[in-house]
């Protein structure tokens, strides 16, 4: 005697909803994939123009923003080199290859006729003023070591020797170490006779370099 088959609907409604689920995750698995893909496309495009060359990242800054930033830059360090500005006046204690070491603070240099040459011969009579303290503001005489570079061109055909006076304005460039006496090292003030040379070493120091521009391949 044979057996039928007895339907069981809460058993083929569960099959049911079992493999409708499966088709729906399967559909929805199709789409995000299709979504996915149909986004990166459109990334590629918009980062290639209509020949294929590929366009800037949104985020870098163009040519032209480059320069503005690199010249906002330089013009900050030179308002800074100008607001910094010290009147060398003071003997020279030794003479380097890029420049000299100065003690700072004699300022009756800055008398006439002294004043009329960046160059004193030491000859010239000039004294320290005891205890003096330098000044914070803008075109006062700098007070101790300090070394000079960039030079000022002088009329004549006369170099510095040591012990000779300088009596110059100059800007502000970091520092700089030197040796003085055997193997010891001193590090002091920087200053420069030229503004554009404070301005170059001080924008080298910070790490600010001129933008460089890439051109176009033909």
């Amino acid at each position: 005697m044979k057996m039928r088959a007895i339907f069981n609907p809460c058993r083929a409604g569960k099959k049911l909803l079992d493999a409708l689920t499966v088709i729906a995750f399967t559909v929805m698995c199709a789409v995000s994939l299709q979504k996915a893909v149909a986004q990166n496309n459109d990334a590629a495009s918009t980062n290639r123009t209509e020949d294929g060359a590929s366009l800037a990242p949104k985020d870098s800054p163009t040519a032209a923003e480059q320069a503005r930033a690199f010249e906002q830059a330089t013009e900050k360090i030179r308002a800074d080199c100008i607001q910094g500005r010290r009147i060398i006046c003071g003997r020279i204690v030794k003479i380097l290859p890029d420049g000299l070491v100065v003690d700072s603070g004699y300022t009756n240099l800055m008398r006439a006729p002294l004043n009329k040459s960046w160059l004193v011969p030491g000859t010239a009579q000039a004294t320290r003023e005891a205890n003096m303290i330098e000044a914070n503001e803008p075109g006062c005489a700098c007070v101790g070591l300090v070394f000079l570079t960039a030079l000022p061109k002088s009329r004549s055909a006369a170099k510095p020797h040591p012990y000779d006076f300088v009596v110059v304005q100059a800007y502000p460039a970091g520092q700089y170490t030197y040796t003085s006496v055997g193997t010891i090292q001193r590090t002091v003030r920087r200053f420069s006779g030229v503004l554009a040379t404070a301005v170059k070493i001080n924008r080298a120091a910070a790490g600010i370099q001129p933008p460089v521009f890439v051109p176009d391949a033909k």
